[in-house]
């Protein structure tokens, strides 16, 4: 059983342990002191990082079942639902200086066409008359790159669509970078803003600790 005198500690027939990184378990009468200070500090990090990440979860759940309501309500009263396209909604408080959004962004994954792309696109760069100029080349190489989600750069890929030129390979390359987008659903999103008077500028209310 765990021991309260330091958390994580195990008690195995009135001997107190700790289990280490290879899952052996250490008499704590053998753990260094800055070790067990480190542990008893970071355990007990850990635990107010999870009441709080449990009390945004349960923030966001509550807030969308509230926003969800009142469309239906509205939606009862007026026979339409509140809201622009995608269900974006933006709410604000009747002295304008509080404010809610809700916006929904589509997920998107690429198909193999993605590769028939970059073929296209690096045959043009490389036979084209002259070379090809270095800001296409480093508009291409962003557009295929991955991002440090491993995720294709879909930015990249949009700003890439915007280059015009009349080879007809390059025209079928833009051609396979459009086809293969798919949509793989959508993510709701919610910020929210306050300020100090009607005309005054919007400042986000942090709820991500990560960006805090």
């Amino acid at each position: 059983m765990t021991d309260q005198r330091h958390p994580g500690a195990i008690d195995v027939k009135g001997e107190l342990y700790l289990r280490d990184a290879k899952g052996n378990l250490v008499p704590l009468t053998a753990v260094k002191p800055v070790d067990l200070l480190v542990d008893e500090m970071v355990r007990g990090i850990i635990q107010r990082a999870q009441v709080m990440s449990d009390a945004l979860t349960q923030f966001r759940i509550d807030t969308f079942e509230q926003i969800r309501s009142l469309q239906e309500l509205l939606d009862q009263q007026y026979g339409a639902t509140v809201g622009g396209a995608k269900g974006n909604i933006q709410l604000t408080t009747f002295d304008g200086c509080q404010q809610v959004k809700v916006q929904v962004a589509d997920l998107f994954d690429f198909g193999p066409e993605l590769l028939t792309a970059k073929s296209l696109v690096d045959q043009c760069l490389t036979e084209w008359a002259g070379g090809s100029p270095p800001e296409l080349r480093a508009i291409v190489n962003n557009a295929f790159s991955v991002e440090k989600e491993g995720q294709i750069n879909r930015a990249g890929l949009l700003m890439l669509l915007k280059v015009h030129s009349d080879d007809p390979r390059w025209k079928r390359a833009m051609d396979a970078i459009r086809d293969s987008f798919r949509v793989m659903g959508s993510r709701e999103y919610m910020r929210c803003y306050r300020r100090p008077a009607h005309n005054g500028k919007w400042q986000g209310i942090k709820l991500d600790v990560a960006s805090a």
